[in-house]
């Protein structure tokens, strides 16, 4: 990442991770799909009504280890070959350290969550089923996030790729495996979706292993290091609650549906699950720069930084307008994926339809979020990303309370877009800032 054309660099990476991106999207879409169209609209809607905190708990988990991958990624491009290891070491110290928290604090408050956001009576049941599985075996998807990461960090954003498209095919033979062949419902997909992650997450450690020896751990790697936990806390933490901090929003969004019905929770369900796998190459490109501008940082080269941000900025207007076409084009034929035409209403339809036909006019914002977000955690900063999700969680909390009074379910599709404008508008500005100062701060030291 520190020689060579920038938007092609940018690009032959970032690519990968959008496949990446999609085939871990795979993990939830095909859930909801196979229960949607073997279970029933309500098991539909009760795997969706927790969409918000599985949100918060795998977004944690990605968030908490692009942070990690952060300072390795700096290592290898100082390259500083000990000191990266003894950051992998840590970070796997960290990820061990903060799966098990995740797991039993969630656990023991899944259906007291469910139960705050009104969760309709008819489908609770199976949604706690659903979610305290996902909680329980939230450490697949940390360490599963944690070793792809540190392959994107040293320049590999194609094996991980590999191993998730291994996974995602598991995932859904064994989904329809323990929804039809063992009818366990909602809990059958989710013990799918953690088999599935452990497999692919195991995979990828030993890819690790065997592909980059200077990843080989010793043993006085194993050292325990406070002050470099904590470093790697510093960076992944505010990375991990920025995805939290957004989870909240979209969980506070949800409990504004709820007082729909569950039609409408399902409706609203997919209609998420469609618009997030029409805007994966966001968080894509986002990764690329934050590895680019890691390595950049680590070599010094302020110059290339400031170029990487203006063509990624360039390739991710063209993606929003490319993924706003394909939202409207394809918002029907997408709905009919998930649900039976033949026992699903035309009013659930339509409310999915008139969901993804809004979010696709405010795509730029949401590119803006993920571009200069993730950017900045790869330059070392984690008050802005999470400055910017606080912005976004007002914001989005402002529109949930108010929007659906005035304007029922239209005002809940356009309470997303008003935090996405909010926040991704900020961004740039909190960019530019955090480049003087780290210009000025490298100047003092030479």
């Amino acid at each position: 990442m520190t020689k060579g054309p920038i938007a092609r660099l940018l690009l032959s990476f970032s690519i990968p991770l959008f496949l990446g991106n999609l085939f871990q999207q795979l993990y939830s879409m095909v859930d909801t799909i196979v229960v949607g169209r073997f279970v029933g609209v309500e098991a539909l809607a009760a795997v969706g009504s927790t969409s918000g905190f599985s949100f918060m708990v795998v977004g944690f988990a990605q968030g908490l280890t692009a942070g990690f991958s952060v300072i390795i990624s700096q290592r290898y491009g100082a390259k500083d070959m000990e000191a990266m290891r003894r950051s992998y070491a840590m970070s796997i110290i960290g990820s061990l350290l903060m799966s098990v928290i995740i797991a039993v604090f969630f656990c023991l408050m899944s259906m007291p969550f469910l139960r705050i956001i009104n969760t309709p009576e008819n489908i609770i049941g199976d949604a706690n089923s659903y979610i305290s599985i996902i909680y329980a075996g939230i450490g697949t998807a940390v360490f599963y996030n944690l070793f792809s990461s540190i392959l994107r960090a040293v320049g590999d954003s194609r094996s991980p790729v590999i191993f998730l498209l291994l996974s995602s095919v598991l995932n859904i033979v064994l989904d329809l495996f323990f929804v039809i062949v063992i009818p366990l419902g909602c809990s059958g997909v989710a013990i799918a979706t953690i088999i599935a992650q452990g497999i692919s997450a195991l995979v990828s450690f030993i890819y690790i292993k065997i592909r980059f020896p200077m990843f080989r751990l010793r043993k006085e790697d194993w050292d325990f290091d406070p002050k470099l936990l904590i470093r790697l806390m510093r960076i992944g933490i505010p990375g991990a609650v920025q995805f939290s901090v957004c989870a909240v929003g979209v969980i506070i969004v949800q409990a504004a549906i709820n007082d729909f019905g569950s039609d409408t929770v399902a409706a609203y369900s997919v209609g998420g699950k469609i618009e997030n796998l029409i805007t994966q190459f966001f968080p894509a490109i986002g990764m690329g720069l934050s590895t680019f501008a890691g390595q950049n940082l680590g070599a010094g080269d302020f110059g290339r930084i400031r170029k990487g941000f203006r063509t990624a900025f360039m390739i991710m207007v063209i993606g929003a307008i490319a993924s706003m076409l394909i939202a409207r084009i394809l918002a029907v034929p997408f709905s009919y994926l998930f649900m039976d035409s033949r026992t699903t209403s035309e009013a659930i339809i339509s409310e999915t339809v008139q969901y993804v036909n809004t979010v696709a006019w405010f795509f730029i914002p949401l590119g803006m979020i993920y571009l200069y977000r993730t950017g900045c955690q790869g330059l070392g900063s984690g008050i802005i990303p999470m400055f910017s999700s606080v912005t976004e969680l007002i914001f989005r909390i402002i529109a949930a309370f108010t929007l659906p009074i005035a304007f029922g379910y239209t005002g809940i599709c356009f309470a997303s877009p008003a935090a996405w404008m909010a926040a991704g508008f900020a961004l740039p500005f909190c960019y530019f800032s955090l480049m003087r100062k780290l210009e000025a701060r490298r100047s003092l030291t030479i």
